[in-house]
């Protein structure tokens, strides 16, 4: 190594910069009226996904908490009944909350979940007054229904929910 290498080192690196700031355009996003297209595998806050028929994906196992690395997940299970029916299955999750201050959006938590329960979504807007505001609850990130009638708890027939977790399908990804 010469000496003058640290110069012509520092001289490239100079040189790209003045060229990218002189022959490339700059992309700026007005942001509040124009939001960024976040990329297909971004990680940003939590969703909690129902079925086609309107009932919760989230049967209250608890692996979402097992998993998470940060401890920032916190899941009580209660049992449903054919009078009060929030789940397929037995269980459903009668508490859920993340503390977003301690989520550090590894994806764990999506990937130990064996009804896809909860997903990672795009929303990337998180911002928090006071630290009560950052522990989301199931009624936050329980995503809505298309219909009233798809709202939960529902009445349904004795014996229609046999299995909490649905027949897997073949993987595509």
């Amino acid at each position: 190594m010469g000496v003058f290498d640290p110069v012509l080192n520092l001289g490239r690196g100079l040189g790209e910069t003045l060229r990218s700031f002189f022959f490339e355009r700059t992309v700026t996003y007005q942001y509040p009226e124009q939001k960024r297209e976040v990329r297909p595998r971004y990680r940003g806050r939590h969703v909690l996904k129902r079925y086609e028929n309107g009932l919760e994906k989230c049967i209250g196992c608890s692996l979402c908490a097992a998993a998470c690395p940060a401890d920032a997940i916190f899941v009580e299970a209660s049992e449903n009944t054919d009078e009060k029916r929030f789940s397929p299955g037995e269980r459903y999750a009668s508490t859920y909350e993340i503390n977003m201050l301690r989520c550090i959006y590894c994806g764990f938590c999506e990937d130990a979940c064996p009804t896809e329960a909860i997903v990672l979504g795009d929303n990337y807007e998180l911002s928090f007054l006071n630290r009560r505001d950052a522990v989301y609850t199931k009624d936050l990130l329980l995503e809505s229904v298309p219909t009233a009638e798809s709202l939960t708890p529902r009445k349904t027939e004795e014996g229609m929910f046999t299995r909490s977790v649905p027949e897997m399908k073949d993987a595509t990804d």
